[in-house]
């Protein structure tokens, strides 16, 4: 389907929504992914038109003692409106957080109760916080009353197949201010194993009249299209299916994806961004994740050794060259030559 034809079909995605008082510009929204979802990345897709990008998860605690990479997750500058995400299980760090976050230019504040790792439910943070809803919503009331921004809720259908609670929790987080909920399709259990249950979304749409973003194995227009009929939400929220192509948000939307021409450059972009927040070693190794995935996305003919050579070097300009040349077909007619 070309994207002419697919602006034509699925036009209503491309329509604008609230937040409360803030404008979100179109229907398709890119999911908070922790070591994927930072500046640069989140600038690429805000370029290529995403309605709305989302922080990687920033947790509470270690922004208001400012340990870690906390302050370097909230960044957004070039991003307008400016959404953060927020983890913690403490009503008082998320509080103290969220003005953090508010201050530095967040326009809206996001509380995560949908991550199913265990290095964050092992801390009674993320999808956890579904086991005790009465807990879950001393963190909500507490970072709503904190500022004036809207604030939003990530989660789960439930913890397991067994509470399915995620109806309950929304309609107590409207009552308690909450302005848009988000659901994966999915328990914590499950991970991400299976599908998404679209249906199983619909159960909250009942519950509340808060916009409604549902998620959970969007790839294609179609299945936009189809998670919208079935889970009756307003927008969708897509995760997985931006890694190693960051415009793809804004392509469901309607706008234009880059031509392949134009592919490695906008990787190499975003390779030397990386480098450029982190510094050079820590931005090397957040890198690699992202140039495998575009590799595998868009070369993945290329021989192991040659994707190996670039996983491992540690010289910028090379790997920058390697990029371009695997990307553009010029590896390829290298070893053509050669042969």
């Amino acid at each position: 389907m070309c994207p002419k034809d697919h602006h034509l079909r699925f036009q209503d995605l491309a329509t604008p929504f609230q937040i409360g008082p803030v404008a979100i510009r179109n229907r398709v929204v890119l999911a908070p992914m922790s070591g994927v979802t930072d500046l640069p990345f989140r600038r690429l897709a805000w370029r290529f038109g995403a309605g709305l990008v989302v922080t990687e998860m920033v947790a509470s605690r270690e922004l208001v003692l400012n340990r870690g990479e906390s302050w370097a997750r909230l960044k957004g500058a070039g991003i307008s409106p400016h959404m953060v995400q927020l983890a913690g299980r403490e009503a008082h760090w998320m509080a103290e957080a969220a003005k953090i976050a508010a201050d530095n230019g967040a326009d809206i504040i996001d509380i995560n109760m949908g991550c199913p790792a265990k290095k964050v439910t092992g801390g009674y943070s993320g999808s956890a916080l579904m086991r005790d809803p009465d807990h879950a919503l001393s963190l909500i009331e507490a970072t709503v009353n904190a500022v004036s921004v809207p604030v939003t809720l990530k989660m789960r259908l439930g913890w397991d197949g067994n509470s399915i609670n995620a109806p309950e929790i929304a309609r107590r987080a409207e009552n308690a201010g909450i302005r848009l909920v988000t659901i994966h399709g999915r328990t914590r259990m499950q991970f991400y194993e299976g599908r998404a249950d679209w249906d199983a979304i619909r159960l909250v749409r009942d519950a509340v009249s808060i916009p409604l973003v549902a998620n959970g194995d969007v790839e294609s227009p179609e299945d936009a299209a189809e998670i919208l009929k079935r889970s009756g939400a307003d927008a969708v929220m897509v995760g997985r299916g931006a890694q190693g192509r960051p415009w793809h948000i804004g392509w469901l939307a309607g706008h234009a994806a880059p031509s392949r021409a134009k592919i490695a450059g906008l990787v190499v972009e975003h390779y030397e961004a990386m480098l450029e927040l982190y510094g050079r070693e820590p931005g090397l190794r957040h890198a690699r994740k992202h140039l495998g995935w575009y590799l595998d996305r868009f070369a993945p003919d290329l021989p192991v050794e040659e994707k190996a050579a670039i996983m491992i070097s540690k010289d910028p300009a090379e790997v920058s060259r390697r990029m371009t040349d695997a990307l553009t077909g010029e590896a390829a007619a290298t070893r053509k030559e050669a042969a």
